[in-house]
């Protein structure tokens, strides 16, 4: 007896046998039942996922003697012929090799004559999108308004390639890919009837290389009882699908994680002496890191997106001090360079640079972290912040601001400031003269910063600004990191133009440094440290932290670095 492989063997022959198709079945036994059967039909969806199949079924429902019934008999003589293929009234046609006008008109000719036994002339057109532009147009009247007899089901892989003039006048169904867990069950049913011996991991993996196609799973697993037995072990199925290549996968995921580049360019060299195909190899590779980014961010619903169990647990292990951002990076890096990797005629050097550009790709840092490290920094701005006793009064502007009302916003000239007189009154003259000079250097600050928000950013770290006789003097800490910036000539003329629309007049600028000594204070626990604001400035402006915010925002920019000096509400 001639061998009939499972794919055939174990075709489903009734709506309830169908897998992974509930919608369209459900759709059409309703059908049936209401007696709203259409003429026209389209299915459309990926390959060996029941097209063809439900036709079938379908026109054995129509036709079968105790029908039309949504459980077809499949013991009648017209359910027997269908099944048999060799029934006069329903012809399946090969749309690639019939593609034609003349036999589009030969089909339009035989519509005209009523079944020869069952009830309704059903034409199967498979890959109907593969018709050419007159015989689909020779078509269109007679599938508008077909005889009563006569019924048509239309299957294609690309239904963006027919016309919507056919489209249009067909019911069209969309088939879905089979998910995983249920080419596993249906391998599993067919292993029992076939007394074959296999690990539900041994099926998984053949379920998976099915790529959402029962026909094509099944195919697959016939292909390794051919080389197994019936009696088929894990490494068998491993041999035959060549799932050994898989080692590298893992091992070069674990060396980019560790940015080891030169392990990445050893792994590579020995994948590429065992033979495997650099382009093959690339989609294993964009499709491993795809599902290390699927098991980061769905944990444990990771097996609704037909990844096999047993990789998993695997895949969780080497994620596990990875973070999805970066995960995501890399997915992103190798589908932007899938195109040109494909088209490279040297794909083992092409491979090699982008591995190396993984390795070397910093780790990016979650915005949770980052916001979660922005509070610790403002919480280490955040204790009281005393001043040296070597630094005059007037020149704190910190000090000053905790004495003096809200600042105005008009701008305050040299003239204002009262010069200090004799007499008893004149220690109170000094106070209200420093708090002037404070009042007088945030105005500034504020009026710089609306005329231009960068240059204002830099200027407010200033330790005291002073005026006096048109020279405009601003202090700095020594090492502030924007220092030589703002002394360039440039920077110094636009602080000069800025300052000569605040004090009404020709201005001269000069920079200016201070030596401000480490504090230390006593925070109320007992404990005590350094604490000098300049220098947690300098630190939070260094800080890799913050440059990874820059370089994750484009067009991110430091506007001001406060400190707190109160307690937070």
């Amino acid at each position: 007896m001639e061998y009939l492989v499972l794919a055939r063997k174990f075709r489903p022959q009734s709506f309830e046998d169908v897998a992974g198709q509930e919608h369209v079945v459900k759709t059409l036994r309703n059908a049936i039942s209401q007696g709203h059967v259409a003429h026209a039909f389209l299915f459309s969806g990926p390959r060996g996922v029941g097209k063809t199949t439900i036709a079938r079924i379908l026109a054995k429902s129509l036709n079968c003697e105790k029908g039309p019934t949504p459980i077809p008999c499949n013991e009648c003589s017209n359910c027997q012929e269908i099944t048999d293929g060799s029934s006069l009234d329903v012809r399946e046609i090969d749309g690639a090799s019939n593609r034609g006008i003349d036999e589009i008109r030969e089909l339009r000719e035989n519509v005209k004559f009523a079944p020869a036994a069952a009830r309704y002339k059903i034409y199967i057109i498979d890959e109907v999108h593969m018709l050419t532009r007159e015989a689909f147009n020779a078509l269109l009247k007679t599938l508008e308004e077909p005889p009563a007899h006569v019924k048509f089901i239309f299957a294609t892989t690309e239904n963006h390639k027919v016309p919507a003039t056919i489209i249009s006048r067909c019911q069209c169904y969309d088939f879905r890919r089979i998910s995983l867990r249920e080419i596993v069950d249906n391998l599993g049913k067919v292993a029992k009837s076939e007394n074959i011996k296999i690990s539900e991991v041994g099926l998984s993996w053949i379920a998976e290389a099915g790529d959402g196609s029962m026909r094509d799973a099944q195919s697959i697993f016939d292909q390794v009882i051919s080389y197994a037995g019936i009696n088929i072990n894990d490494a068998d199925v491993e041999d035959i699908l060549g799932l050994v290549d898989r080692k590298y996968l893992f091992r070069l995921s674990e060396a980019i994680g560790q940015r080891n580049a030169g392990a990445c360019l050893l792994i590579l060299e020995e994948a590429y002496l065992a033979g495997l195909d650099m382009k093959q190899f690339y989609q294993m590779m964009l499709k491993h890191f795809r599902n290390m980014l699927l098991v980061k961010i769905a944990a444990d619903g990771s097996s609704s997106f037909d990844i096999a169990p047993e990789q998993i647990e695997a895949l969780k292990s080497q994620v596990k001090n990875t973070t999805r951002e970066t995960l995501q990076r890399y997915v992103e890096m190798l589908i932007a360079e899938e195109d040109s990797f494909r088209r490279s005629q040297e794909t083992r050097l092409k491979l090699e640079t982008i591995l190396v550009r993984m390795a070397y790709l910093e780790p990016i840092i979650p915005i949770d972290e980052i916001v979660s490290a922005i509070e610790a920094l403002e919480q280490k701005l955040q204790p009281g912040f005393v001043v040296p006793e070597n630094i005059p009064r007037q020149e704190s502007t910190e000090q000053s601001l905790t004495k003096m009302p809200p600042a105005s916003t008009k701008p305050i000239l040299e003239n204002s400031i009262p010069a200090p007189v004799a007499g008893s009154d004149n220690l109170l003259i000094e106070d209200q003269r420093a708090i002037n000079l404070a009042e007088l250097g945030e105005n500034f600050k504020k009026f710089i910063k609306r005329e231009n928000p960068l240059l204002g950013a830099k200027i407010v770290a200033a330790e005291t600004i002073n005026f006096a006789e048109g020279l405009l003097t601003l202090t700095f800490p020594k090492g502030y990191i924007f220092l030589e910036n703002i002394s360039e000539k440039l920077q110094k003329e636009k602080i000069e133009q800025i300052a000569k629309k605040f004090f009404k007049k020709d201005v001269t600028i000069k920079i200016a440094t201070i030596e401000v000594d480490k504090v230390n204070i006593n925070n109320g626990n007992g404990r005590s440290g350094t604490n000098n604001v300049n220098d947690i400035k300098r630190e939070a402006m260094n800080s890799p932290l913050l440059q990874k915010v820059l370089d994750e925002f484009e067009g991110a920019e430091i506007v001001e670095i406060k400190t707190i000096t109160g307690g937070m509400d």
